[in-house]
């Protein structure tokens, strides 16, 4: 090849260069030198780009004489165990204290919060929890999330024990913290049922049962809200708050009750709390992954592909 040859001034499209199959990364060749692919030094050149794909063709008109449409995406960091869990903690402990605190205010000052008030305060503890923390750990916040997620396989179980103790010791710390700034009104953070077991059981089961069927269409399905599943999921907590708070404080959430119940010793009925929200949890997973479109199974493999399901795509 003479060295003085003229560069083209307009490059040659894909379909005209010789050699070079449509579809492949329009930058893939940059680095070589003579086109010998050496640096000089008998050693190959390593790609800057070797671990982004960006630049790839999607769809080629070149009947139309369109420009290729491009597009450029990075790999996603691998996020750690312990960034998993300590995000867990975190977001719990927000979601606990927020939740147990504005109950223990309407205690307080004798209703003033409302029932309103103590939903709208869990729902939006729920909500930007979700939003902040969903990307790292998949915002869990509950065990019987978590087990629920093992349970469908979208959660691996051997993550199962790290992520319940830290949801754990995040609503013991954060009801501790509660009843050293709120004392003597921590009992207004406990759930306990203002009826019979049996009502108290069915409701804790349909309300997690409501909970978790939303959070696994928003989780693991790609054709729910996606980017909106903070809103969805906080929106539900209020709504399950408003339906079951009065008879039994609505915990869908073991933590919910056993942190305050350890802080303020009053284990009433807690078996309740413990058991239902599980059942519930399980059977409004089972249900949604059993009635959702078939054709979503491949997608939401993908979605879930590391095993870690995300309520940020």
């Amino acid at each position: 090849m003479d060295n003085n040859e003229d560069i083209p001034s307009i490059p040659s499209t894909p379909a005209t260069t010789p050699g070079h199959t449509p579809g492949r990364p329009l930058f893939g060749g940059l680095g070589s030198d003579n086109r010998t692919g050496n640096n000089g030094y008998g050693k190959k050149k390593k790609s800057l780009l070797k671990n982004c794909n960006c630049f790839t063709v999607e769809e080629w008109t070149i009947e139309d004489g369109a420009l290729p449409a491009v597009s450029c995406s990075l790999p996603s960091p691998p996020v750690s165990l312990a960034r998993k869990v300590g995000a867990e903690f975190i977001g719990t402990f927000i979601l606990m204290f927020a939740g147990t605190a504005t109950a223990i205010v309407n205690q307080k000052t004798q209703g003033a919060e409302t029932l309103i008030g103590c939903a709208a305060s869990t729902g939006l503890a729920v909500m930007v929890v979700i939003l902040s923390t969903g990307h790292i750990s998949g915002a869990h916040l509950n065990p019987a999330v978590t087990i629920a997620f093992a349970a469908l396989k979208h959660f691996p179980w051997k993550h199962v024990p790290m992520y319940i103790i830290a949801q754990v010791m995040a609503g013991i710390c954060a009801s501790f913290g509660l009843k050293g700034v709120f004392n003597p009104f921590m009992s207004g953070g406990v759930t306990v049922p203002s009826g019979g077991y049996g009502q108290a059981f069915a409701l804790e089961f349909i309300i997690s049962f409501i909970l978790m069927f939303v959070v696994t269409a928003v989780a693991t399905d790609t054709r729910a809200v996606g980017e909106m599943a903070g809103i969805a999921v906080g929106a539900t907590v209020m709504l399950n708050i408003l339906i079951a708070g009065p008879e039994t404080g609505a915990s869908m959430n073991p933590v919910r009750t056993l942190g305050p119940a350890i802080a303020a010793n009053n284990y009433k009925a807690i078996w309740v709390y413990l058991v239902a929200p599980v059942l519930g949890a399980l059977s409004g997973a089972g249900i949604y992954t059993a009635v959702k479109l078939p054709d979503e199974d491949e997608d939401s493999a993908k979605v879930v592909g590391s095993n870690h399901p995300s309520f940020r795509r």
